[in-house]
């Protein structure tokens, strides 16, 4: 087979002459065989392998496997990606940032220069998921929420601070300019890259890794980017490929046109709906068709941001007229805007035919309703006619035999207590912003108010937001009815929900109530928004601001009134906008201005920012005494031999059922002084008000392994009847915390396994999911199917990843959780049968799992006990 040649061309641009890895080329050599029919995401991935071909990482063969995409299936050699760019949050990107700084401490031990890690790809970090709504309802909200941000994490600000003076390729958002995705859609994202290299001007696609599983918002302007671990981020930060099969994709055609009233929040929790009953999981999803081409991009993003929700890598949105539109709008450069068009256009990029796809779905628009999801997961549609009934079916699901009703005041079951405009879903998003807006007006002008158990909150993506709301004249009328600013942060969406009054607590606490939450975020897993609410919903800005007023969610908005005002019913359609109405105020005031003027010192900080101390140099200077950020251990044994080593006589540390998110495995909110993570911090003199949240103190790991499945929601089958943090030493029975029970068998020298069920690790993509189990002594998780990035997450840990063949589970194996195990890793290899033996009182049962290390760098990871010990290594070769 002959080798392929040079593959470039160049095109006249307003920016210049660029040079292009053209797939017009690849076609013209017969490499590929019909660009007009290739999906559009999959010529992202193309022009990736042809650009990076070094003959070594990549080679032709891997063009060619990437250029012979087949929508009648792809089971080849997995391919070597490297995106443009990383993009990091500051919880999971703080891990990351801290094992960078621990990984300079490790160099410098080998006696070679610090100076040699250092991220070689652009790297930017948004700090954006350590603001907690402490206050809200309030006119000064934010100022007191920011205080006490800076109060709780100016050591971690100073850790960033420290990368941005001393890391190369790496940039900081400082807290309260906005939400990392919404951020990267409306700013960072260049949509093409425009760069000088060995004397030629090359453009190449924007593609990008975000260490936050909505990084896929970004999709919806047309760039290849989906949320990994951070262990994996890391490792391309240092120049390591990201290995992925060659993924599916998944056409799916949107007809027709919304009806009135019908908002891009009611759509997209249509189509996690119906995404998830299809099943995408692995799989890049591709939007298309009349209906898609009608859509503006901000709903294109919403869609796009879900991707996670429905299982998909991606939910990618071709390039058109209408990302053009929208690059204006947030103050992108024209001459670069000329550049792009161009280059699509070049490389058939631009959204012109209807490719083949592996398979497909259609939505007719007009058949989307006004709709909520809940009570737990994204997935579960509600049609807001039918919540009153789901409600009452949630009551049963929990065992409340009879609905103790609300009564003169009190709370009861179905009342709301917090309403929270939050998460760059729906922020980024100027239609429905506009549309809460006007609801609040009117509903303030026909005398409502919000009810006052409920927790109000308004936490927008970005700071454009809040300007052209207050254009409108609607941020006023958001205030008035409780919908303050609170900070710029993904806050409520993450559970940084903050407390809920002492008066509302108790009365929950007291009666054991079945108490409402709802946000305009992306997900509503048991224990996530608050640990007292346990019925949670996700819905529309507008709605949130309905719901408030009514106070509780046992409610037909269609047919029952809000409120009663001076005997006067109000309903819904009452204060509900016309789309006419959201659409005038967008075309006034949402305007290229508003972004150009908020965004011009995005990378500028607030005088708190400024005053975090900072000095530069090679090596971070850890303070021993800190209860926020301590060198990790990970790199303490990088001078043994790698090696794969057999797992004897392994206990069962956790019996966990089907879909433990990876908030059930290091959960990301507040936690209490009687738990391991409170009782460290005491014992470190740490007030339990200064406990901060486990999100927050991610760069500890002390705090963070006395965290692991430490949610209040999980339920350890060893333990029945149990929620929380616990499971039993074996062989005598005894019980007590996952943390306490670990060391025990930490003592012994025994190793520690996990049998779960279905989608292990779903959720957000977090690395101390991975990095935790490590730390308590897992060694493997056996389950019946494994989250994407989870799974790439215990790999790049060392943690091996078993999954039950078809068929076979816990329970159709018998297992109890109280056998030994040993699992035969010899001569491991990518997707290899593995055999476990379990013995239990002078039983041995033998079964097969599939081993999903599913590439061969991946067996280096195991070998080295991760993948940043494999990088280290290779350094000190």
């Amino acid at each position: 087979m002959s080798g392929i040649g040079d593959c470039t061309r160049t095109i006249a641009t307003e920016e210049g002459d660029l040079t292009v890895y053209s797939l017009r080329e690849l076609e013209k050599q017969g490499v590929i065989k019909d660009l007009s029919k290739m999906p559009y995401s999959i010529k992202i991935i193309v022009e990736n392998m042809l650009r990076r071909r070094d003959g070594e990482v990549v080679t032709d063969d891997d063009i060619r496997t990437a250029a012979s995409w087949s929508p009648e299936g792809n089971d080849g050699e997995d391919i070597p990606w490297m995106p443009a760019r990383v993009l990091l949050q500051d919880l999971t990107g703080g891990a990351a940032v801290t094992d960078l700084a621990s990984m300079r401490e490790a160099v410098a031990g080998m006696g070679k220069d610090p100076e040699l890690i250092n991220p070689l790809v652009p790297v930017d970090l948004v700090i954006d998921h350590s603001l907690i709504t402490d206050y809200a309802g309030r006119d000064d909200a934010q100022e007191l929420n920011e205080k006490l941000d800076f109060e709780r994490n100016s050591e971690r600000y100073a850790l960033f601070k420290w990368a941005q003076e001393s890391l190369d390729n790496f940039r900081a958002v400082p807290s309260g300019n906005g939400i990392c995705h919404q951020v990267n859609l409306e700013y960072l994202s260049p949509l093409v890259h425009v760069v000088e290299k060995d004397g030629r001007t090359i453009a190449y696609p924007d593609s990008c890794f975000g260490t936050d599983s909505h990084t896929t918002q970004i999709d919806g302007l047309g760039v290849a980017g989906w949320g990994v671990g951070g262990i994996e981020a890391e490792a391309v930060m240092v120049g390591q490929p990201s290995y992925m099969p060659l993924p599916d994709v998944i056409g799916f055609r949107l007809t027709g046109k919304l009806k009135e009233g019908v908002n891009a929040t009611d759509l997209v929790l249509t189509v996690v709906s119906m995404l998830r009953k299809k099943g995408v999981v692995g799989k890049f999803v591709e939007f298309y068709g009349p209906g898609y081409q009608s859509l503006p991009l901000p709903d294109r993003s919403t869609i796009a941001n879900m991707a996670p929700e429905y299982g998909a890598t991606m939910g990618y949105c071709p390039v058109d007229e209408k990302t053009m539109e929208y690059l204006r709008l947030t103050g992108r450069d024209e001459r670069h805007i000329d550049a792009v068009e161009k280059y699509m256009k070049e490389q058939t990029m631009w959204y012109t035919a209807e490719p083949e796809y592996t398979d497909t779905l259609e939505l007719d628009l007009g058949t989307v309703v006004p709709c909520l999801a809940g009570h737990k997961r994204p997935q579960d549609l509600i049609p807001m006619s039918g919540m009153k009934e789901s409600f009452a079916e949630t009551l049963d699901t929990l065992g409340v035999k009879e609905q103790r009703k609300p009564v003169a005041g009190t709370l009861g079951d179905g009342s709301l207590v917090i309403a929270s405009i939050t998460s760059c879903t729906n922020t980024a998003n100027p239609s429905v912003m506009i549309a809460a807006g006007l609801v609040a007006k009117k509903a303030y002008d026909l005398g409502l108010t919000k009810c006052p158990h409920v927790k109000t909150s308004l936490s927008p993506g970005s700071k454009a937001v809040t300007q052209y709301l207050q254009n409108t004249g609607l941020l006023v009328y958001l205030q008035k009815m409780g919908f303050q600013v609170c900070g710029y942060g993904c806050m409520t969406c993450i559970g940084n929900s903050g407390p809920l009054s002492d008066e509302v607590s108790n009365s929950i606490k007291a009666n054991d109530l079945v108490v409402a939450a709802m946000a305009s975020s992306n997900r509503n897993f048991e224990g996530r928004i608050h640990p007292l609410v346990k019925a949670n919903y996700l819905a529309s800005p507008p709605l949130v601001v309905a719901y408030s007023i009514a106070g509780r969610v046992d409610i037909d908005l269609d047919r029952e009134p809000l409120a009663v005002v001076d005997g006067k019913e109000v309903f819904l359609r009452d204060v509900w906008p016309s789309d006419w109405e959201v659409q005038q105020l967008i075309d006034q005031f949402v305007t290229r201005a508003v972004y150009v003027s908020k965004y011009k010192d995005i990378f500028k900080g607030s005088a708190r920012w400024d005053a975090v101390p900072c000095e530069k140099s090679p090596l971070f200077k850890w303070d021993e005494d800190s209860t926020y950020i301590r060198n990790p251990p990970f790199f303490d044994d990088i001078d043994e031999e790698p090696e794969i080593r057999n797992i004897v006589r392994a206990r069962c540390l956790a019996k966990l059922g089907d879909s433990i998110t990876t908030d059930h495995i290091s959960p990301a909110g507040s936690f209490a002084e009687g738990t391991d993570a409170g009782r460290y911090l005491k014992s470190k003199g740490v007030a339990p008000a200064e406990f901060n949240s486990y999100g927050s103190r991610r760069a500890n790991h002390e705090v963070m392994v006395r965290g692991t499945f430490a949610n209040v929601r999980l339920k350890n089958i060893l333990v029945p009847g149990s929620e929380g943090s616990c499971s039993v030493y074996q062989p005598d029975g005894t019980v007590d915390t996952i943390f306490e029970t670990s060391r025990r068998y930490e003592e012994d020298m025994t190793p520690l396994i996990v049998l779960a069920g279905k989608e292990y690790g779903t959720g957000s993509s977090r690395d101390w999911a991975a990095k935790g189990p490590l730390l308590l002594g897992v060694k493997a998780v056996i389950a019946e199917s494994f989250e994407r990035i989870h799974r790439s997450n215990l790999v790049g840990m060392g943690i091996v990843p078993l999954q039950f063949l078809p068929g076979q589970t816990s329970e159709t194996l018998g297992l109890t959780g109280k056998e030994t195990f040993d699992i035969d890793l010899t001569d491991l290899e990518p997707k290899c049968t593995v055999r476990v033996t379990a013995y239990r009182d002078g039983q041995k049962l033998e079964f097969d799992t599939l081993c999903r290390v599913d590439v061969p760098a991946e067996v280096d990871y195991i070998a080295n006990g991760g993948i940043l010990q494999y990088v280290l290594r290779r350094m000190a070769e």
